[in-house]
C-alpha cells in the first residue's frame, strides 16, 4: 500500500510524542538483560489466588452487571468504597467529587483535554513523569519547569516563576506535581513545601494537579498529608490509581476534585471509552471490601523496602564516587546522577551490550534537557538480580572515568 496519510492527520498529531520508556523497553528483548527500567510492580507478589476467587464469584453471581456496560462515573459499589476511603483523608467528599478512570493515565489525558488549549502554560517539576508530560504535550501545552531537591519541588523558585509569569500577563492553567516518592526523582515533598504550594495555588489562582500513584507504598518515615487534604477551597485535583497498590492489569484509577471538574471529566470520558471496565471495578471493590487491600500492602511494603535497600547498598558499592542518588522512603525508583562527562542517552546502547537497562534522564524533561541522570527501578527484580544489574552498570560507568 502506498497511501500518503501525512496531510490527512490533524495538526495535533504533530505534538504527540512517543513514550521514551516504552521505546527503550522495546529494545530490552534479550532475556539476559537485567532491566532496571520499567515501573512495574513485582508480579510474584500479586494476590492471584484471592483475585481469581473474587473474579469467579463476581462473574458467577453478578454477571449481569460485571460483564455489562456501567455508568461513566464508575459503578456505584466501587464509588461508595472510594468515598469511604477518601473521607478518612478529606472531609465532605461525596459521589459528585469522584470519578473512576481507566487507570490514572486516562485521568491525565482527560484533565489535559478539559483544561489545555494550544499554547497554554503548564508548570511541571523537573524531572517529571513521562506519561504526564505526554498527556499535556498532546494538547500543545507550553511547559515551565521547576527543579526538585531532596525536599521536593523548589517552592521558592516556583514563587519567583509565578510572579514573573504574572508580570508578563501569563496565567498558568495547572501545576502538575507528584508529591510522594516522585517519579522519577524518588523524593517526597515536605509538609512545609506542601503548605506553601497550597498558598501559592490560592494566591495565583492556579489549580494543583496532584498525581499520587505511590502514596500507599511508604515503607519508612512518617506519612505527609496530601495536597488535597491540606486544601480548603477546592483548588486541588487529585489522581489516584490501583496500578501500583493492587495490579496495573485492572486498568483502574480515580480522580477526586470539585464537582464541576468531575462533571467535565465525565463528558470527556463519555467520548473516550463510555465507561471503565465493569468487571475489574467489581473485582477491585470486593477486594477492598473484604479487607484484602490492607493485607496485600502489608506484604508489598516490607518486600519493596528490602529491594530498595539492596539497590542503595549496591549503588554505594559499585557506582563511581562521583555519582549521586536519591534515597526514597517509598515508591519504586531511585534517581541517579552521573558525572557531567557521561551522557546517559549515549551510554544506553553500551549498557544493553553489558546486559543491563535503565531509563535515560532526558525522558523526564519536556525538552530532553538532562543528559546526566538515569531512573532505576527496584520493585521488579529480586535483591540478587538488582545487585548484579547495578554491578554491571557501575562497572560500565567507571570505564568512562578512566
Amino acid at each position: 500500500m502506498s497511501q500518503n496519510w501525512g496531510d490527512k492527520f490533524s495538526a495535533r498529531v504533530g505534538f504527540f510524542k512517543a513514550s521514551a520508556i516504552r521505546q527503550l523497553l522495546s529494545l530490552v528483548n534479550d532475556p539476559d538483560v537485567i532491566s532496571l527500567a520499567g515501573g512495574m510492580p513485582d508480579p510474584e507478589l500479586f494476590p492471584k489466588e484471592v483475585i481469581a476467587e473474587i473474579a469467579k464469584d463476581v462473574i458467577t453471581n453478578d454477571c449481569g452487571k460485571s460483564l455489562q456496560y456501567g455508568p461513566t462515573e464508575g459503578i456505584k459499589p466501587l464509588r461508595e468504597t472510594l468515598i469511604k476511603m477518601t473521607q478518612e483523608e478529606i472531609k465532605g467528599v461525596t459521589g459528585d467529587n469522584i470519578i473512576v478512570t481507566t487507570a490514572s493515565q486516562q485521568g491525565l489525558d482527560m484533565l489535559a483535554k478539559i483544561f489545555i488549549d494550544p499554547g497554554d502554560t503548564v508548570i511541571v517539576e523537573a524531572p517529571s513523569y513521562v506519561g504526564g508530560l505526554q498527556a499535556l504535550q498532546s494538547f500543545q501545552a507550553n511547559f515551565v519547569t521547576i527543579p526538585l531537591d531532596d525536599n521536593g519541588i523548589r517552592t521558592d523558585i516556583l514563587e519567583e516563576k509565578l510572579e514573573e509569569l504574572k508580570r508578563k500577563g501569563i496565567k498558568p492553567k495547572l501545576i502538575y506535581l507528584i508529591p510522594n516518592f516522585q517519579n522519577p526523582g524518588g523524593v517526597t515533598t515536605t509538609l512545609e513545601r506542601r503548605q506553601k504550594l497550597i498558598e501559592l495555588s490560592h494566591n495565583y489562582d492556579v489549580p494543583l494537579m496532584e498525581d499520587d500513584p505511590y502514596g500507599e507504598i511508604r515503607f519508612e518515615g512518617e506519612k505527609v498529608p496530601s495536597l488535597i487534604e491540606l486544601d480548603n477551597v477546592g483548588n486541588v485535583i487529585a489522581l489516584r490509581t490501583f496500578s501500583k497498590i493492587l495490579a496495573p492489569g485492572l486498568r483502574l484509577g480515580w480522580i477526586i476534585a470539585d464537582r464541576e471538574v468531575i462533571a467535565k471529566i465525565g463528558l470527556a470520558k463519555q467520548s473516550a471509552d463510555l465507561c471503565s471496565p465493569s468487571l475489574t471495578q467489581y473485582i477491585a471493590d470486593k477486594f477492598i471490601r473484604d479487607g484484602h487491600l490492607k493485607t496485600y500492602l502489608d506484604v508489598v511494603r516490607p518486600a519493596y523496602r528490602v529491594k530498595k535497600d539492596a539497590m542503595l547498598s549496591a549503588i554505594e558499592k559499585y557506582f563511581p564516587q562521583e555519582a549521586t542518588w536519591t534515597k526514597p522512603q517509598g515508591g519504586m525508583f531511585v534517581w541517579a546522577g552521573v558525572p557531567n562527562n557521561i551522557d546517559t542517552d549515549e551510554l544506553f546502547p553500551e549498557a544493553l551490550q553489558k546486559k543491563v537497562a535503565y531509563v535515560v534522564g532526558s525522558a523526564f524533561y519536556p525538552h530532553g534537557e538532562d543528559k546526566h541522570h538515569m531512573r532505576l527501578n527496584f520493585t521488579l527484580n529480586s535483591p540478587e538480580i538488582i545487585e548484579e544489574g547495578i554491578k554491571r552498570l557501575g562497572n560500565l560507568l567507571k570505564t568512562k572515568l578512566s
